[in-house]
């Protein structure tokens, strides 16, 4: 396909879930034919993982009663000068120390800064993208290696390796009812902790990737579709879990493998 490549602006956008329509479905056609830039489009998704990973706590956490107080005192005083430049300082500092530790790994050195990426379904589409065109390393553990005997001792140990990684039930599905083989699986950095991204073929080489999660304990077990250019995705919370299927394929036959999946791991009725 003869698709001009996107420029880093474009590709930071389409990671951040802010490129839709013929545009999505062009950057993901490149990141398709483009291995290079594919690696460096996870590169991008590694460091703001890791980096949200570091910092996003801090946001969660009280302002010290301190600095509330010692606020409310100096906002009453008519001259507020040192006040903004001390408070603009503080804020320039932070950004100083995120921008030094992404300078110090290279991350600056190499591409642009990539804001926080909408949601976690965003996420598996996301490493469905960069994963699924692989052809050499598509997978970190792979269960098609060997004989028979080989295969199920590495799908044994995948399964028990994401399962205590990600401290949720992992289990393998059998979706080759559905004509899809298991070609192994790896594990991913989410916003707060693993996720795994579990990989299927078909017999003409079309792959889909199930991303699994543990569930936030607020997390409603509804069970959702969406599209966005070439791929389509379901996505659920089952028990301690949450699921993203995600592939090319139409919508019907996303739902078919869907219910295969949801047969072997009870969860909510699909619709």
């Amino acid at each position: 396909m003869n698709t001009e490549r996107p420029d880093d602006a474009l590709l930071s956008a389409w990671l951040d879930g802010e490129v839709e329509g013929s545009d999505c479905a062009r950057i993901q056609a490149w990141l398709q034919e483009n291995p290079e830039d594919a690696a460096r489009v996870r590169m991008w998704a590694a460091d703001r993982d890791a980096l949200r990973a570091r910092f996003s706590p801090v946001l969660d956490e009280p302002v010290p009663e301190r600095l509330t107080q010692t606020a409310l005192r100096r906002s009453v005083r008519a001259d507020r000068g040192p006040w903004l430049q001390a408070a603009a300082a503080v804020v320039l500092l932070a950004v100083g120390v995120v921008i030094g530790a992404l300078w110090q790994r290279g991350g600056l050195a190499r591409e642009p800064a990539v804001a926080a990426i909408q949601g976690w379904t965003q996420r598996a589409a996301v490493a469905h993208a960069v994963y699924a065109p692989e052809e050499r390393h598509p997978v970190e553990v792979s269960v098609r290696d060997g004989d028979g005997v080989r295969q199920r001792e590495q799908e044994q140990h995948l399964s028990r390796w994401l399962t205590r990684r990600l401290s949720v039930p992992v289990k393998l599905f059998d979706l080759r009812s559905e004509g899809f083989e298991l070609v192994g699986g790896r594990l991913l950095p989410d916003a707060n902790g693993p996720s795994a991204q579990l990989m299927y073929q078909d017999a003409m080489g079309q792959r889909v990737t199930v991303y699994l999660r543990k569930a936030n304990q607020e997390a409603a077990a509804a069970f959702r579709y969406d599209r966005k250019g070439d791929l389509g995705m379901f996505y659920w919370v089952d028990g301690p879990c949450g699921y993203a299927l995600v592939g090319p394929q139409p919508r019907e036959r996303l739902l078919a493998l869907a219910e295969a999946i949801a047969k072997q791991d009870p969860g909510p009725p699909i619709r």
